[in-house]
């Protein structure tokens, strides 16, 4: 159930949302080590947003899961996050902060239960 939001204030059109949805699904899902079924991303853009008194693209991320996230995991998924936004809205890594959160079970429901 990882799930990662993603926020910029840089206009996101579908095209490049649909490349940014499956390229940080399958990096999740790798560097967790969780199936991509499991996996849940969106992206929101043109979302006012300063950061460092500068509004110059940026963005903000929350990666929340039940396990798989920690310190020997978490910088490896700020890069890999970091990279695809990079790349694919010009949104420099100096520019990102991601927040991780990871949640016991019984507080994420799914599928009318929790887990």
């Amino acid at each position: 159930m990882p799930t990662l939001i993603l926020s910029t204030n840089v206009p996101v059109d579908a095209v490049v949302a649909a490349d940014i949805l499956k390229d940080c699904s399958k990096a999740v899902a790798r560097i967790i080590g969780k199936p991509e079924s499991y996996v849940m991303v969106s992206i929101n853009g043109s979302v006012p947003m300063s950061f460092a008194a500068s509004e110059e693209p940026a963005a903000y991320g929350e990666l929340v899961s039940i396990g798989g996230i920690g310190p020997g995991v978490n910088g490896k998924l700020s890069a890999a996050v970091a990279e695809i936004l990079e790349t694919k809205l010009s949104v420099i890594r100096s520019r990102f902060y991601i927040k991780f959160e990871d949640v016991k079970g019984h507080n994420f429901g799914f599928n009318g239960s929790t887990f």
